[in-house]
């Protein structure tokens, strides 16, 4: 499970969604907090100011004392509103008047080193009890009261604003308490739609394991089912059967290979043998050993070409296209000298031959030794099937920027239902070439592999008694 794919996805989707919460969470909470905490501080001494002011002016210009019942009452108006405590005390530090309604803070004393801070520093924001008049810390603010006297400013009280800051963390740890269950909440949905979304992904890869251990067992009829989708899971399923498809032809060629080649191995083998063990034993008379021994050496002679076809076949699956291509050679030349080199089997069959075929050199891309097999072979089977007394009929000509070479022949029509295998190894099972004795079921085979591997392409037509190969060559 730890070491599935879609474990890993998963588990590294999940650590992304995490921290982004976590990062994004967290720096939310704080620039929150922060803001927050300045507007609570602005609000304070803004309130401390105006309050400060009125006092002053009750004080100073209308003779209110800093006790007096009014004050206390305006205080605590002004604390309903604003949600801050005030306390307003003379000038020893003692309180005269305060914002609760009980005025439990009456007659407290504010300690000497809170005043002397309040004076120094007018308006900072501290966190304190002052000096256990209240029981919790709270945020406190100050500022001093004064009054003109003689070009001297004579301070008659303190004015202290302040704040229960243990509630206001408690309202933001209820808020970071929502904001976590609302993450926890997404999170978790994430999660599960993650996990369900990569083992999906993961279902196809999955039986792609299972249908290769299936291949290897020797099970070429294995496929993945195409859910038809178009992402690169649908492509690699595509691409996955499309491969199972070519493993399971080529198993199938290859058995087909291996059947044929074993049939056209024992054939000659069993004559051989046989031949050889009934000269030995005497079962064959004296006077007939030569025409066995004949038949002997022209098995074996079989044997040899059909050795040797393999070996040209494995020498073209190895060879390399580019190197082929570089080469150029005069294709006329070729096809003249194929048919004069089997002129002999020509004449023994009494075969007419039309050679239709340009004065000039046609210079074309490829290996000429492979090329002059090509040329070889199509007219050594032209030769072989057909008519004796009629004709063969060679033409050359260029168009589009490639040659064309034609072999036409006139003998038994080819079935059309036998034409797409006719360039199949081995494939002599059709009745007008079956009787031949000569071949190998090779040589168009080696026809069609010289001219793939040259990129070039071979037509075949069988009509009336009328046979036609012709295959492409790129112009130089």
């Amino acid at each position: 499970m730890r070491n599935s794919i879609y474990f890993r996805n998963f588990l590294s989707t999940a650590l992304i969604v995490f921290l982004s919460f976590t990062i994004l969470g967290g720096l939310s909470t704080t620039l929150n907090y922060r803001l927050s905490t300045s507007e609570k501080k602005e609000t304070m001494s803004s309130t401390l100011q105006e309050t400060a002011l009125y006092v002053i002016t009750q004080h100073v210009y209308y003779g209110v004392e800093l006790g007096d019942l009014n004050l206390s009452m305006w205080m605590a108006m002004i604390s309903g509103v604003s949600g801050f405590d005030l306390l307003l005390t003379d000038a020893d530090g003692v309180v005269c008047a305060c914002s609760d309604r009980d005025f439990k803070h009456l007659g407290k004393t504010i300690p000497a080193q809170a005043v002397s801070a309040v004076t120094t520093d007018i308006a900072a924001v501290t966190v304190t009890t002052l000096g256990q008049i209240y029981a919790q810390r709270r945020q406190v603010t100050g500022a001093p009261l004064g009054m003109n006297a003689g070009g001297d400013t004579v301070i008659f009280g303190y004015l202290f604003v302040s704040s229960d800051s243990a509630a206001y963390r408690q309202t933001w740890r209820h808020f970071s308490g929502v904001f976590a269950l609302i993450a926890l909440n997404v999170l978790a949905l994430t999660f599960i739609i993650s996990y369900m979304t990569t083992k999906k992904q993961a279902e196809p890869l999955n039986e792609m394991a299972g249908a290769a251990r299936r291949f290897a067992h020797g099970e070429f009829s294995t496929r993945v089912e195409d859910q038809g989708r178009c992402d690169e899971i649908g492509q690699l399923t595509q691409a996955f059967n499309a491969m199972a498809d070519s493993l399971e032809r080529s198993e199938t060629l290859r058995r087909e290979f291996v059947a044929n080649l074993s049939h056209e191995l024992k054939t000659p083998m069993t004559v051989v043998a046989g031949f050889a063990e009934g000269i030995l034993d005497g079962t064959i008379p004296p006077e007939n050993e030569m025409r066995y021994l004949s038949v002997i050496s022209s098995e074996t002679r079989r044997l040899t070409r059909l050795v040797n076809s393999l070996l040209d076949i494995s020498t073209l699956k190895t060879s390399g296209d580019n190197a082929i291509l570089e080469n150029s050679f005069d294709v006329s030349e070729v096809v003249r000298l194929a048919l004069l080199s089997l002129d002999g089997k020509i004449e023994e069959r009494q075969l007419g031959v039309i050679a239709e075929l340009p004065e000039e050199p046609i210079l074309t891309r490829g290996d000429k030794d492979s090329i002059t097999q090509v040329v070889y072979n199509l007219i050594d089977n032209a030769i072989k099937f057909s008519t004796p007394g009629g004709e063969i009929k060679a033409q050359l000509w260029k168009q589009g920027g490639r040659a064309y070479v034609s072999i036409v022949n006139r003998g038994e029509t080819i079935p059309s239902d036998e034409l797409p295998y006719i360039f199949d190894r081995f494939h002599k099972a059709d009745k007008s070439r079956s009787a031949n004795r000569d071949g190998v079921g090779l040589g168009l085979y080696i026809v069609k592999t010289i001219l793939d591997t040259h990129k070039e392409d071979i037509f075949v037509t069988s009509r009336a008694g009328v046979t036609k190969f012709v295959f492409t060559l790129t112009i130089a």
